[in-house]
């Protein structure tokens, strides 16, 4: 067998990458993938796109490099994570679109579990905190709200998945309803201590347990496909979720080591070791794998709009040309424009977790420009990631630098802005499809097609260093940013 097949389905796209041994990407495929906005805070998307696209990117990755079914040795799944589906076991029809992770309609939910006094409990079971980005309120409102579905599910009729148990039920042609560990600890449904599903926790959210997966290792053989998907029976070997697996996928394996992916959102992983951390700076603790029924932790902090800020400039408020460079524009205003933008445009994730949040601009005058406008962009992108890094210090974490990954990794100017604000260095990783690496990483190692840990690590490399400005004004620039939050934070709540 000659190369490892990863799926990298994400919110707004499915890739397809097929890697060869020594780590270097022979094939690739992608198609866009929709999501739906049909009420404000809500975010919705087709699953039958969602399959359908990460199919035919896979198929294309398959094509562009020459390769059939039979020279690949395993499948790998990444996957955006919190996003809720349920469907039914007999047709595998889902019975309603799928609660993508960036929706709030849950907002209230979670309001009324942190005064019931529940956050404790979530808290010490799950690391993790009541808050709509999760799964299980989304779960309940669909099984309050979509006709009978309660009833089908206590019945067994039905399937709940994230979006990698969606992928592997298409792939294995139903036979195989399963979850990896780095899933499940998405859930608000997962003791990530004990591995397994909580039933004090799916009786509070009202949850079957007839509606779960199985929960799998992260690396390991799960299932063949189905012959007629791909056109052999190929082994799935590994699961994570995106974030998960570009922590792996850059060489994360130890303690304190870090990566930020700068994508949809931004999302800091810090490796926390084979304990559940327990964060007291607004972090989140997680499962960073399962392997051999063992797992490691990590702590997390989740921006939930980050490259989607240049994409709502574009596309929403129209400030860029479809052509524009954002690092271009941005390049031709001031370090010191006074303009500070807090893209809260889905809530604020950590370490405030303030899903009512809303974003704002600040700072306008008759002289801001465009220009203005695309630099605080990116720096409003970037001191959310300085929040993260600051929120993982309080927890003993401090890492030497932050490897960066994610496609506004790309970005130099944004780069340099992060390096600058954080007061220490930002190294860009050479292959920035670091969660599909991640992926294929542990599908292959499941299979002996990498011999371990250690052989997998020395394929990283970096592509470039960027070093702090001393005369950066970090100081100034950071409490403006508070300022900022502190105002938006204010408007947002300002009825209540």
């Amino acid at each position: 067998m000659s190369a490892i097949l990863a799926l990298d389905q994400g919110t707004t796209s499915s890739r397809a990458l097929v890697v060869a041994s020594d780590g270097s990407v022979l094939g690739v495929g992608q198609r866009p993938l929709e999501r739906c906005y049909p009420r404000p805070g809500w975010v919705e998307q087709d699953p039958d796109e969602i399959w359908q696209t990460q199919l035919a990117a896979a198929r294309e990755a398959l094509r562009a490099c020459g390769l059939d079914a039979r020279s690949i040795a395993a499948v790998g799944i990444a996957d955006q994570r919190e996003t809720t589906l349920i469907w039914e076991r007999a047709t595998s029809r889902a019975i309603a679109p799928a609660i993508v992770w960036q929706d709030r309609r849950t907002a209230a939910d979670c309001d009324e579990l942190r005064r019931a006094g529940h956050e404790h409990l979530l808290r010490r079971r799950t690391g993790l905190l009541a808050d709509p980005y999760f799964s299980a309120t989304k779960l309940r409102w669909l099984l309050r709200n979509v006709a009978g579905a309660r009833q089908r599910a206590e019945r067994g009729e039905l399937a709940f998945g994230t979006v990698d148990s969606w992928l592997v039920w298409q792939l294995t042609g139903g036979r195989s309803h399963v979850t990896d560990a780095t899933n499940a600890s998405r859930t608000l449904l997962y003791d990530i201590a004990a591995g397994d599903w909580d039933d004090e926790l799916l009786a509070l959210f009202e949850i079957p347990r007839e509606l779960l997966p199985t929960v799998v290792d992260s690396s390991g053989v799960i299932e063949s496909t189905d012959p007629e998907v791909l056109g052999a029976p190929l082994p799935v070997a590994g699961i994570a979720g995106d974030q998960q697996a570009a922590l792996f996928g850059q060489a994360c394996t130890r303690p304190g080591m870090s990566k930020v992916t700068y994508g949809t959102g931004c999302f800091l992983l810090a490796h926390a070791g084979e304990r559940p951390p327990r964060s007291a700076g607004g972090l989140l603790g997680t499962v960073a794998l399962q392997r051999g029924g063992r797992r490691t932790y990590a702590l997390e902090g989740s921006a939930f709009v980050g490259g989607a800020a240049v994409q709502w400039l574009r596309e929403g408020l129209g400030a860029l040309r479809p052509d524009d460079d954002i690092a271009t524009m941005a390049g031709g205003a001031p370090r010191d424009g006074g303009v500070v933008f807090v893209p809260a445009l889905a809530g604020l994730g950590a370490p405030h977790w303030d899903p009512h949040a809303r974003g704002a601009i600040l700072g306008l005058s008759l002289a801001t420009t465009t220009a203005d406008l695309a630099r605080a962009t990116l720096e409003g992108i970037a001191c959310q990631v300085v929040d993260l890094i600051a929120a993982a210090a309080e927890d003993g974490v401090r890492p030497a630098e932050v490897r960066a990954d994610g496609g506004a990794a790309r970005n130099d100017l944004l780069l340099q802005i992060q390096a600058d604000l954080l007061g220490m260095p930002v190294v860009r990783a050479a292959q920035l499809e670091t969660t599909a690496m991640g992926a294929a990483y542990l599908a292959g190692l499941a299979v002996g097609f990498w011999d371990d840990d250690e052989a997998v690590a020395r394929l990283w490399q970096a592509d470039r260093r960027f070093e702090p400005d001393p005369d950066a004004d970090r100081e100034r620039r950071l409490a403006d940013w508070r300022a900022a939050v502190a105002a938006a934070r204010a408007y947002s709540h300002r009825d209540t």
